[in-house]
């Protein structure tokens, strides 16, 4: 029974599957793209249901191993999970690529299109729905993540912790420091936490990632080689936009951690201060990157949209991004070896709890207490959480119902 409920909570990887094409690979980023409402926390709800649940590609606590380590790099978290997940199915950098374009474009162009003026439709209610949308995203993945990885009582006293310490010291550096504590709570009280022979946590899942730890060495290399580059170059070509650009979104996509929201201060700073775009302008930027699908980094294609038109776009879109797959390239060698050895599990334990507490205290603020505000909300949500949970329905179809009844509860 026990082995039977493991399976059930955390779906075995089919390891037999060949490798994926760039085209299926693309196409499966392309429907989160387009459907992965509510933010960097949403996302990990979408990419563990799409990915865990639904088509196997890994198992339970290999996906939130991966999620532990991109929540410590800098750049974009679910981005970054989204792009590892995609080398390791498509056996190389190609399948990356393929992710990365799917999860990112379609918010991209979105914004760019707003920042042309081409779309606005906000205090529709539609936008409100899809924000309610992701309480229950984000709530289905606590609740299955809890499950699977906190199945005794010092795993879900580490993430109750985590919990606490991230809600009452909130933003990047609280997250941090919670799954820091978890790896060495980990180490004290979880190393007799290995599950009998035959369960899903006997033994971490494998990914392989066909990087060699050379190229690994070279990606690091050029994280910090650009991020030093790129301010003498700026310097020396004070009139070249597109250099300028991409000096100030390489340096806040190198310099956040946690991503999401907290990259938002240093882009303002960065783009507000020289004038590029103006302050009324980067708000409704903001405004508008909470109401499309994707990751909240593709603001950058907007901002550089209105300072410096379609190559603006493609530049701060491109530069934010790469500093956050450079240095997750340098790390992916290595990652998967380490975390095999048995101090390293034990860790990784606590780690895993930790993180299903960040999310826990993460369903609550932001995402609770910016959505739910009255009886229809709750009412919304609860709707979206029993399709997802009980009905399983596709997420796609939960956005759309949420959207339509956000506009229902904004008519009345």
């Amino acid at each position: 029974m026990n082995t039977r409920n493991a399976a059930a909570a955390s779906p075995v990887p089919d390891r037999t599957a060949p490798a994926s094409s760039f085209v299926e690979i693309l196409l499966v980023f392309l429907r989160l793209g387009l459907t992965s409402f509510g933010g960097p926390i949403a996302h990990l709800g979408y990419f563990r249901d799409a990915f865990v649940v639904r088509r196997r590609w890994l198992d339970e606590p290999t996906y939130a191993d991966l999620v532990a380590l991109c929540q410590f790099l800098p750049g974009p978290a679910s981005s970054q999970i989204g792009f590892a997940i995609g080398v390791a199915r498509g056996r190389g950098l190609h399948g990356g690529l393929a992710a990365w374009l799917g999860f990112t474009l379609p918010s991209a162009l979105a914004l760019v299109l707003f920042a042309q003026g081409a779309a606005s439709f906000a205090g529709s209610g539609v936008l409100h729905g899809l924000k309610v949308v992701a309480v229950a995203v984000v709530a289905q993945a606590v609740w299955g993540m809890a499950r699977s990885l906190c199945p005794d009582r010092p795993r879900a006293a580490i993430a109750v912790a985590a919990a606490v310490a991230v809600l009452l010291a909130p933003g990047s550096v609280g997250q941090i420091a919670a799954i820091a504590a978890g790896g060495v709570a980990g180490l004290l009280l979880c190393r007799e936490a290995a599950a009998a022979p035959g369960t899903a946590a006997a033994a971490p899942g494998h990914l392989a990632f066909p990087i060699s730890r050379r190229f690994g060495m070279i990606c690091l290399g050029a994280f910090f080689l650009l991020l030093v580059l790129l301010p003498l170059a700026a310097a020396a070509w004070p009139s070249a936009r597109a250099v300028a650009l991409a000096d100030a979104f390489y340096r806040s996509g190198a310099l956040v951690f946690g991503g999401g929201h907290v990259v938002l201060p240093l882009l303002q700073s960065a783009v507000v201060q020289p004038g590029w775009v103006g302050n009324d302008a980067f708000l409704a930027g903001y405004g508008a990157a909470q109401a499309v699908p994707g990751p909240l980094f593709t603001v950058a294609a907007f901002l550089g949209d209105v300072a410096d038109g379609w190559t603006g776009a493609v530049v701060a879109l491109l530069a934010i991004f790469l500093p956050g797959m450079l240095v997750l390239l340098g790390t992916l060698p290595f990652w998967d070896a380490m975390r095999r050895r048995p101090g390293v599990q034990a860790a990784m334990r606590g780690v895993n709890a930790a993180v299903v507490g960040v999310l826990l205290a993460a369903l609550y603020t932001p995402v609770w207490t910016g959505t739910i505000h009255a009886p229809g909300d709750f009412a919304l949500a609860l709707v979206a959480f029993a399709l997802l949970t009980v009905w399983k329905t596709p997420p796609w179809i939960v956005v759309l119902i949420a959207a339509i009844g956000g506009a229902a509860l904004g008519a009345t």
